[in-house]
């Protein structure tokens, strides 16, 4: 189906369109009409309207505790085939000032005070295109093993990208992972936290973008901001000030560096095979 399709259906036939970058998965596209500026995500994929839909419920469970922005959901909804959502465009600079890292991680820190009672997620969502089951769960260790590390493990093995003689050092790794990984209570985490899913506003706030929530450990977000890189130093020193992490945290990076790059195994292939391999062999 067409943007302009789907702009008509709601009522916005009168915006002009221009097209947004980052948008690997969906079409995403810039909406204007006088003063007035949107953001509108298109998918025409078979899992688009789960997708889009996860991504809306995201941006509202984030919204809801107020400790950093998220575009404002509008409208998220299916037209013949194609799935859209309706957002907030929020003007954004990558020239960040000095103050930007610190206020940044003291607004993870207070979004991570997000808690409930059990380790998971009101419904399953998407990291990239990937699905993510979210059942709660008591464990965060059986959470990690069982609805992270196993599944994303099982695609990659059924694609090829591991062997027969890789599963041994797989389980032995995940045999080590409950006495290692320490106990907090859950945190509403935004679960993909790589440098291209954050914003600053003009203002100079943080603004998160392209969630994929759940009540985890709070050190995944940590663990994944220093997977790629692009994170101001003041970033840390300011969610450390608001919320230390515990002991020992550093060591744990890797554990959750495991998940995301098995996602990307998963998504883009050989490329990171390696350093997975590498994590497992060190631990």
């Amino acid at each position: 189906m067409e943007v302009r399709e789907i702009l008509k259906h709601l009522n916005l036939a009168q915006f002009q369109t221009s097209t947004l970058s980052g948008g690997s998965i969906h079409q995403v596209y810039h909406l204007r009409h006088q003063e007035e500026s949107l953001v509108l995500k298109c998918s025409h994929a078979s899992q688009g309207n789960p997708m889009l839909l996860a991504e809306a419920d995201g941006l509202k469970a984030i919204a809801a505790t107020q400790a950093i922005r998220v575009p404002a959901v509008l409208n998220q909804d299916e037209l013949n085939g194609s799935a859209y959502l309706l957002m907030e465009y929020i003007p954004s600079t990558r020239h960040l000032d000095g103050g930007f890292g610190k206020k940044f991680g003291q607004a993870l820190a207070a979004l991570h005070r997000t808690t409930a009672e059990a380790f998971g997620y009101h419904s399953p969502n998407f990291i990239g295109n990937l699905p993510q089951e979210n059942p709660w769960k008591d464990s965060w260790s059986g959470f990690y093993i069982n609805h992270r590390l196993r599944p994303q493990w099982a695609s990659a093995v059924e694609s090829g990208h591991f062997g027969r003689n890789h599963q041994k050092l797989f389980e032995d790794f995940l045999i080590s992972l409950p006495d290692r990984l320490p106990d907090e209570p859950p945190s509403l985490v935004h679960g993909d936290l790589w440098n291209g899913n954050y914003l600053s506003c003009t203002s100079g706030d943080p603004v998160l973008i392209d969630p994929a929530v759940y009540y985890g450990h709070r050190e995944v977000d940590i663990a994944m901001s220093l997977l790629f890189g692009g994170f101001p130093e003041s970033f840390y020193h300011g969610y450390h000030e608001s919320w230390p992490l515990l002991d020992g945290w550093r060591h744990r990076v890797n554990v959750y560096q495991l998940y995301y790059l098995l996602v990307h195994v998963n998504l883009f292939g050989m490329g990171y095979v390696s350093s997975c391999l590498e994590i497992l062999q060190k631990h």
